[in-house]
């Protein structure tokens, strides 16, 4: 193109026209995934949520609560040391986070890395929800555990208790609450008698509906991650029922999106 043509294309071309097109491609150049920050990383489960989410591409990193600094090996997962029991005094960190991950589930005793990470206890919830808020996170997802078959009615579908009702009034953009029934661990030591009566009871678990039972720890990872991309602001309480019909389904992604689009999810008042 000759340099007279060339400079006469740019004279035609509408300077309005040259801002619009730079203004719209910076929505993907600025588009920033969230941050992620996991606590109670360890068991089966831990260990499978922290796998599918951090590996999922929906986090641009994720951060794992721990009793001291150790490294991981990845480079989008990173260990943050907490220290002390006493959540209060914790520090507020500046973690680029801005959804949180909450599980219960103690950690496996033969494996080195999991006795090195922090588990909260139930009672701590509320203090833990707290921090993870002055942290910035908005997203706050809560695998609550409870023993098959036991968990009343009317708790399956609201806010069970007085620590998830001051966790919902914190403020928090979404949160999400999975009920998941536990696998119960199996009984150790004991007299003959004590063996006898757990053997007798355990008998018991053959009569819990299937929907009751618990999940693999695959496919409720599976289920947090289908959830996460897809909820929107509120609070919501997933029933063990649903959890169950979720990972039956063959396609997880219309149970949720069922369920969502119904807004029968519970949501304090």
């Amino acid at each position: 193109m000759s340099p007279d043509l060339l400079l006469s294309s740019l004279q035609a071309l509408d300077p309005r026209q040259v801002l619009q097109a730079s203004l719209r491609t910076q929505p993907a150049a600025l588009a920033v995934r969230p941050g992620l920050i996991v606590a109670g990383a360890t068991g089966a489960l831990g260990s499978e949520v922290l796998r599918r989410l951090a590996g999922s591409g929906g986090f641009a990193h994720t951060h794992v609560l721990a009793h001291e600094p150790m490294s991981t090996g990845l480079a989008q997962v990173s260990i943050t040391a907490v220290r002390g029991e006493d959540i209060a005094a914790w520090p507020v960190r500046p973690l680029p986070v801005q959804t949180g991950v909450v599980m219960f589930e103690p950690p496996r005793l033969y494996h080195d890395r999991e006795r090195a990470l922090w588990t909260p206890q139930p009672a701590q919830l509320p203090a833990l929800a707290q921090w993870l808020r002055r942290c910035g996170v908005q997203t706050l997802v809560l695998v609550l555990p409870h023993a098959p078959g036991r968990l009343p009615q009317a708790l399956r579908h609201g806010l069970a208790s007085i620590d998830e009702q001051q966790v919902a009034a914190l403020g928090f953009e979404r949160v999400l609450l999975v009920r998941s029934a536990q696998k119960q661990p199996a009984p150790r030591g004991g007299s003959w008698p004590e063996k006898v009566a757990a053997w007798m009871l355990s008998t018991f678990r053959y009569m819990i509906p299937a929907a009751a039972q618990p999940v693999r720890p695959a496919r409720l990872a599976e289920f947090v991650d289908v959830v996460l991309r897809m909820l929107p602001a509120g609070i919501h309480v997933v029933a063990p029922e649903l959890l169950w019909q979720a990972v039956q389904a063959p396609h997880m992604q219309e149970v949720v999106r069922a369920w969502l689009n119904t807004g029968q999810d519970s949501q304090a008042d």
